[in-house]
């Protein structure tokens, strides 16, 4: 899974805490943050790699399953890395432009705006957390709002309810099921047992 956007919107805490929550609910995770030199503004990229068994090399990843793009500043590279059918949540509310949809499975997402109904626009990273729970069932929202309070530092700890709410505002948004990220044997179309 990929997430990018830009300094200040709250990338890098989204992938941490859900590294947290996929770990939480048995998962083996790797995670890989990079960002520029600027501390707003500047682009900001995390990779995960989360699966059922054992993740043995690093989160480098050439083609993913999902991705949450934050803003359209930096977003080509990461959306060329999305394979074919693969989840794209997108940011509406700063998005510049339109994300083609014929290769891709896009969940439109005012996650700014969300933000800033939830109490603040920093936390529109927990927004997009909280639509990808319920666009790919990749985590529980009980997983991911452990996860964010968790790793909210401690002179950030003001932040939690403002979490917990984005995260909230952030699973009603999207309509349903984009993909199911662990899919049971009956949902692939191969019979129970």
């Amino acid at each position: 899974m990929l997430l990018t956007g830009i300094g200040g919107q709250g990338v890098q805490l989204a992938a941490q805490v859900l590294a947290r929550a996929a770990l939480s609910e048995g998962r083996d995770v790797q995670l890989f943050g990079s960002y520029g030199g600027m501390m707003r503004g500047g682009n900001t990229d995390a990779t995960l790699v989360i699966a059922d068994d054992r993740v043995e090399s690093p989160p480098t990843v050439t083609s993913a399953w999902a991705a949450l793009l934050l803003h359209h500043e930096y977003a080509a590279p990461t959306l060329r890395r999305v394979r074919d059918g693969g989840v794209v949540l997108v940011n509406t509310t700063v998005w510049e432009g339109a994300v083609d949809g014929s290769n891709h499975r896009v969940v439109e997402v005012p996650a700014s705006d969300l933000a800033v109904d939830a109490g603040n626009v920093i936390a529109a990273g927990m927004v997009m957390l909280g639509a990808l729970c319920t666009a790919t069932r990749v985590v529980s929202l009980d997983a991911l709002r452990a996860a964010a309070r968790s790793s909210v530092p401690g002179y950030r700890m003001q932040h939690l309810e403002l979490n917990e709410r984005a995260l909230e505002m952030g699973a009603g948004a999207p309509s349903g099921v984009a993909d199911e990220a662990w899919p049971t044997p009956s949902a692939s179309g191969v019979p129970l047992p």
